[in-house]
């Protein structure tokens, strides 16, 4: 029986998948099991992991025959997936040996539906060690209990897939499901419902994944039209909480996430193409206009001049335009 399955989406990452493959065979176990997602690579990776699943105990290649993302990818691995537990990796980051063993027991020994681990971050050599914004270890609890406060970072704010390891009962029941086709912040609808509908979790340390900062081809780095998928990803979030029975209690958290991370866009939107930054601009106003508008008000009355002034000055401009009209 295979007890974890290690899902691996790649995409255009010849450079790095040696890394990361090493890593992996470091960490072969006989009851573990590798899934290698290539999806439509076409700068030589493919080559790379078809030798890799020869030579890497327990590795499966599944091969997308169109790019579909990584949300898509990480859906192809759930659905290939075999093993009693479900973790992720990304193509371009590695692991230290021996970590995956320690994450299985520590998520078989809490017994619980899933685990959130800390991790290390690599950029231009230099390595800091990032923590899931929770202080309690070791302790299991329910995931919806630490979705507040609003004012400070929580747990829903650590949005990374492969920074913990999770039951198979919660792919079996849908819950760890990506939204197909978005190309950027997929992490963030998921690990809300991971949050508001699972029933357990433990925060652990196991600073085991090196998170490659930085890379050229990342979408983090690029200024396209894929970066605007945020507004997508979030408008799920709102969507999927509104319905939650304590939507009043969790929305000005979803809500106040959701105004950081756009100001945070509309900040750098020099680094957008002219077209992006129009529809970046157009985007943004429409999705301030259909957020409960009280919850919004409080959100912008409390986020701070900065912040608060560049959403402001997006939605007025909107407002300007359609009256102009």
């Amino acid at each position: 029986m295979v007890k974890l399955s290690v899902i691996v989406p790649f995409y255009n990452v010849r450079a790095y998948a040696p890394d990361t493959l090493r890593s992996l065979r470091a960490n072969a176990r006989d009851d573990f099991e590798f899934i290698f997602v290539d999806d439509c690579s076409t700068d030589g990776t493919l080559e790379i992991l078809q030798r890799a699943e020869r030579e890497i105990p327990g590795a499966v290649l599944v091969v997308h025959e169109k790019n579909g993302g990584l949300a898509t990818a990480r859906n192809t691995g759930i659905d290939a997936a075999r093993g009693e537990y479900l973790t992720f990796l990304d193509g371009d980051d590695w692991v230290v040996p021996g970590h995956y063993e320690r994450l299985l027991a520590a998520i078989s020994g809490l017994g619980c539906d899933f685990v959130r681990t800390d991790h290390v971050q690599f950029t231009d050599r230099v390595r800091t060690v990032h923590r899931v914004p929770h202080g309690l270890r070791d302790t299991v609890l329910r995931p919806r209990d630490v979705i507040l406060p609003s004012d400070r970072s929580t747990p829903v704010d650590y949005a990374y897939a492969w920074a913990g390891a999770y039951h198979r009962r919660l792919a079996d029941s849908g819950l760890l499901r990506f939204r197909d086709g978005l190309r950027t912040a997929e992490d963030r609808p998921w690990i809300w419902r991971l949050h508001r509908e699972a029933e357990s979790f433990a925060v652990v340390g196991l600073p085991g994944v090196f998170y490659r900062r930085g890379v050229a081809s990342s979408l983090t780095q690029i200024g396209d039209v894929r970066q605007l998928d945020f507004i997508r990803a979030f408008d799920q979030v709102l969507e999927e909480t509104s319905r939650d029975p304590e939507a009043d209690r969790l929305l000005p958290k979803a809500v106040r996430t959701y105004c950081a991370v756009m100001a945070h866009h509309l900040e750098s939107i020099e680094r957008f193409e002219p077209a992006v930054a129009r529809k970046l601009r157009s985007m943004s106003a429409a999705s301030l206009r259909r957020m409960p508008q009280e919850v919004l008000a409080d959100t912008l009355n409390s986020l701070g001049d900065r912040r608060a002034g560049q959403l402001r000055r997006v939605r007025r401009r909107s407002v300007s335009r359609e009256v102009a009209a």
